[in-house]
C-alpha cells in the first residue's frame, strides 16, 4: 500500500465532520429554507408593488425586512447549500469573507427593522403620532447605515470573518481570545442584539399597558373606539409574533456564539453549532407567512393576485378625508356624575382623524383642541389615531 495514498485518504476522511447522511439532510434543510424564503419574500415585494392600498409607511418597513430576507435566500444560503452537498467548505477566503459579511449585514437589517416597527407602534398607540413615508425612508436609510457600520468593522481589522466550527459557512471569529476581537464581540452583541431586544420590550410593554388601560375604561367603549382598539391590538400582536419568532430563531445562535466567545472551545461542538446556525437562517421564511395569515389586506391582495378573475364586491376601499374645516370634533360619551369623589370623569371626542380620551377629576369642560393645554385644568389626554 502506498503511504502517500493512505495519508491522502486519512486527510480526506478528516475533512468530513458529519456523516454522509447528515450532510444530505442538512442540504435538504438549507435548500428548503432558501427556496421558501425566496418565494415568500418575493411574493410580499410583488404584492407591495402591485397594490396601491398596501403602500403605507408601515408596510414599507415590512418590505425592508422582506428585501433583506430575500437577499439572504439569494446570497447567504447558496454557499452553505453547496458546502453541504460537497461535505465541506470548498470556497476561497474572499468568498468566506463575503458570506460572513452578507449574512451578518442582512441579519442586523432585519432585527433593526423590527425595532423600527416596534417604535412605530409605540408612537402610534401611546403618543398618537402617525408616521409618514419620509420618516419610513429615513428609518430604512439609518438601519442600513447602522448595519453597514457594524458589519464593515471586521473588514477594517476589528475582528474578522472566518469559517465556523461546522465548516459549512462563515461568520465572525467568535472563538478568538485576542482582546481586540473579544471587545468587538462584546460591543457587537450589545449593539445588535441585547439593546434592540430591550427597546422592543420597552415599546411593547407600553403598548400593552396603554391598550389595557383604555379597555378598562368602560364608559369609553363605543363602536368606533372598539373597532380602532381592536385593529391596533391586532397589528401589535402581528408585529409581536414576528419579533417573538425572530428572537426564537436567533437567541440560540447568540447563546452559542457567547459560549464560543467567552467560554472554552470544548463547550461548543460542530453539532451544537450547526443547529442554531440553520435555525437562525430559517427566520427568512416565516415573516411573509405571518403577514398573509394575520393581515387581512395582504390576504385579500394575495387572493386577488392569484385569482385575478375573482369578482370582488363593489366596496370603496378608501374614503376621502374631509377638508380641515369639515372635521367637527364632537363628544360621544361622557360619564355621569359619580357619587365618589375619587373616581375621575371620563369623556371621549371623535373625529375622522383621531380619538381623544380625556380623564379628569373636574366637572365637564368643553375641549378645544386648538387651545393650549396650559390654559385649562389639568387633564390626562390620550389620543389614538385610526388609519
Amino acid at each position: 500500500m502506498n503511504p502517500a495514498n493512505g495519508t491522502g485518504a486519512e486527510r480526506s476522511a478528516e475533512r468530513y465532520i458529519f456523516a454522509v447522511g447528515t450532510y444530505k439532510l442538512l442540504a435538504v434543510t438549507i435548500g428548503t429554507i432558501g427556496v421558501s424564503g425566496f418565494c415568500n419574500n418575493f411574493m410580499v415585494i410583488v404584492l407591495y408593488c402591485r397594490f396601491k392600498r398596501l403602500r403605507t409607511p408601515t408596510n414599507l418597513l415590512l418590505v425592508n425586512i422582506s428585501l433583506s430576507d430575500l437577499l439572504v435566500s439569494l446570497i447567504g444560503i447558496n454557499f452553505t447549500f453547496a458546502s453541504c452537498v460537497r461535505g465541506r467548505w470548498t470556497w476561497n477566503q474572499a468568498t468566506c469573507v463575503w458570506d460572513g459579511f452578507s449574512n451578518s449585514l442582512f441579519g442586523i437589517v432585519s432585527i433593526m427593522t423590527l425595532v423600527a416597527l416596534a417604535y412605530e407602534r409605540y408612537i402610534r398607540v401611546v403618543h398618537a403620532q402617525v408616521v409618514d413615508f419620509p420618516w419610513a425612508w429615513r428609518a430604512i436609510g439609518h438601519i442600513w447605515l447602522y448595519s453597514l457600520a457594524w458589519t464593515g468593522a471586521p473588514l477594517l481589522g476589528w475582528n474578522r470573518y472566518t469559517l465556523e466550527i461546522h465548516q459549512l459557512g462563515c461568520s465572525l471569529d467568535w472563538a478568538s481570545k485576542d482582546p481586540n476581537d473579544a471587545s468587538f464581540i462584546l460591543f457587537f452583541l450589545l449593539a445588535c442584539f441585547f439593546v434592540p431586544v430591550g427597546i422592543m420590550i420597552y415599546c411593547y410593554g407600553n403598548i400593552l399597558y396603554t391598550v389595557q388601560m383604555l379597555r378598562s375604561i368602560q364608559d369609553l367603549q363605543t363602536v368606533q373606539i372598539i373597532k380602532i382598539l381592536r385593529y391596533e391590538k391586532k397589528v401589535a400582536v402581528m408585529f409581536l409574533l414576528m419579533i417573538s419568532c425572530f428572537l426564537l430563531c436567533w437567541t440560540p445562535y447568540a447563546i452559542v456564539s457567547m459560549m464560543e466567545a467567552f467560554g472554552r472551545k470544548s463547550m461548543v461542538s460542530p453539532t451544537v453549532a450547526i443547529i442554531p446556525s440553520f435555525f437562525a437562517k430559517s427566520s427568512t421564511a416565516y415573516n411573509p407567512l405571518i403577514y398573509v395569515f394575520m393581515s387581512r389586506k395582504f390576504r385579500r391582495c394575495l387572493v386577488q393576485l392569484l385569482c385575478s378573475r375573482l369578482s370582488w364586491p363593489q366596496r370603496s376601499l378608501k374614503e376621502r378625508p374631509l377638508a380641515p374645516a369639515q372635521r367637527p370634533i364632537r363628544p360621544i360619551v361622557m360619564s355621569r356624575a359619580c357619587s365618589t369623589r375619587d373616581r375621575p370623569k371620563k369623556k371621549v371626542t371623535f373625529s375622522s382623524s383621531s380619538i381623544v380620551f380625556i380623564i379628569t377629576s373636574d366637572n365637564f369642560q368643553q375641549l378645544d383642541v386648538t387651545s393650549n393645554a396650559a390654559n385649562s385644568t389639568a387633564l390626562n389626554v390620550i389620543q389614538v389615531r385610526p388609519l
